[in-house]
This record gives C-alpha cells, structure tokens and sequence, in this order.
C-alpha cells in the first residue's frame, strides 16, 4: 500500500519549509501553520489578513535568491528568525515593531539580489510581513489546500531532467507518498482518498510556476521545469501534484501512515 514518506510545512509564503513528522489537517483541508505568514508588497492594498495572490509578495516565483535563506517560527512564542548560512539577519515577535524588523531585514537582502521585484519599485516598499503566525491564509489559491505528490512522480522528472539529485521541495508540497507509479496521484481528480485518518477530496492538479526552477540550495534559476513538464510528458500546462481539501472533518497524518483511494 502507498504509504507517506515525507512530510512539509511552510510557516513563511514563498520561503523553505519545516520537515515534520505529523501535520494537523483542518476541516477545510489546510494545514495548521502553513503558510501562516507572508511578506507583502506595500501597494498591495488589502487587509493584513486577506487572502493574497503570490504576485503581490515575496517568493520564489519572483525571488529565486530566497532559497538561500533559512526561516524558523516558534509556534509558542511566535518569534520568527531569518537566516542566511547560518548567520542571522534578523530574529523578533509578531507585534508591530518586530514586524517591521523583520521586513526590513528581509528587503535589504532581497534588494541585494540580481534578481528581485523591489529595484526599480518603490512602491513596492516598505514590505509588510502579515498573518498571525498560527492560521494557514496564503496558500497559492483562496480556498486553501493540502498538496500531495508521488515519489514516483518525481523519478519520472529527475530522469527526464537529467538531475539524479532533483529535489522534490521544488514542487513544495505539504505530502510526498511511496509506493506509486508515476503520475498515477494525477488520475485522482474529482476522488476521495484517505491519507491516514484525514479524509480528502481531490480538486485539482496543480499547475506549476518559475518557483520551482530555483535549486533549493543555491537560489539560482537552474533547470526549465516548466518546459520539461510539457514536453517530456506531453502536458498541455506544467503539472506536478495534485491539490486536496476535506468536507468536514480534519485530523492528523503522521509519516508512515498509508494513503488509500476510496472511490
């Protein structure tokens, strides 16, 4: 039986994940913490705590040089550090002024970048860091969603790509599962599977964006991804994962938990 192998969670929009061992799926589907907080461009223009497209913040579709850059939040006393190599930029609270540290410290580095969407747009300044820290808002759709993809998936792209050491945070799923053919987690659409005791319906594959040409490790624009989706395996839009929601009741998916279709 498929089983999970790995499990991610986001706290910061566009920026690297934590590796868990248990994620606590909410009734809707999202995952408690992720993506829980983003870097906002100042002409955004909406409330702190809207729902924001990723065009309108900081991340790796525009930012590729954040890959470099090491996040951790203390759910506890939400504290958020930004580092790079080991060396902290910043480290502060959630309340107004460690905030805007902490926003500051990251626009520095970004306008320090090559490749970044602040030079050339000051309106685009101050950044706002938003979110509480605690609640998942800034998934890449409004709805919110949980994201699953198949082991066998990415060896099919790793080949096709050329790249034995491709990463599967490129993708940044919240699920990677063992066990399956490749692309049998896109035949899926419009089922039911349960991933450990959580129920999902399957919404959508999930198209994919230059966020994930930027290797993980060094931040530069690496390998077409997108390209290689198309053509290598005839896809009309560059697809890898698919993206899962619940119709009523959340709970937790551990590793090691098996990953069944129901239907």
């Amino acid at each position: 039986m498929p089983r999970v192998v790995a499990l991610y969670r986001y706290p910061v929009k566009g920026f690297t994940p934590e590796e868990r061992e248990t994620l606590a799926v909410r009734n809707e589907g999202r995952i408690v913490g992720d993506r829980a907080l983003a870097f906002r461009f100042a002409n955004a223009g909406m409330p702190d705590d809207a729902w924001s497209r990723k065009q309108e913040c900081v991340v790796l579709m525009n930012t590729p040089g954040l890959a470099r850059l090491e996040v951790r939040l203390d759910p506890k006393a939400l504290r958020l550090r930004i580092s790079l190599d080991g060396s902290v930029l910043e480290e502060a609270g959630l309340d107004d002024d460690g905030r805007s540290r902490l926003a500051a410290a990251l626009a520095d580095y970004v306008l320090k970048l090559d490749e970044n969407p602040l030079s050339g747009h000051p309106e685009r300044l101050p950044l706002k860091l938003v979110g509480d820290g605690i609640t998942p808002r800034y998934q890449d759709n409004e709805g919110g969603q949980c994201t699953l993809h198949g082991r066998g998936s990415l060896a099919a792209v790793a080949i096709a790509t050329g790249n034995p050491d491709f990463s599967e945070i490129r993708f940044r799923s919240n699920v990677a599962v063992g066990g399956l053919e490749s692309w049998e987690e896109q035949a899926w659409l419009g089922r039911k599977i349960r991933v450990g005791e959580v129920e999902f319906e399957v919404e959508r594959q999930k198209t994919r964006c230059l966020a994930t040409h930027a290797n993980p490790r060094t931040g530069a624009r690496d390998i077409p991804v997108m390209a290689t989706l198309v053509k290598a395996f005839s896809q009309k839009q560059p697809t890898f994962a698919i993206g899962m929601v619940t119709r009523g009741t959340g709970g937790t998916i551990r590793l090691g938990d098996p990953v069944e279709l129901l239907g």
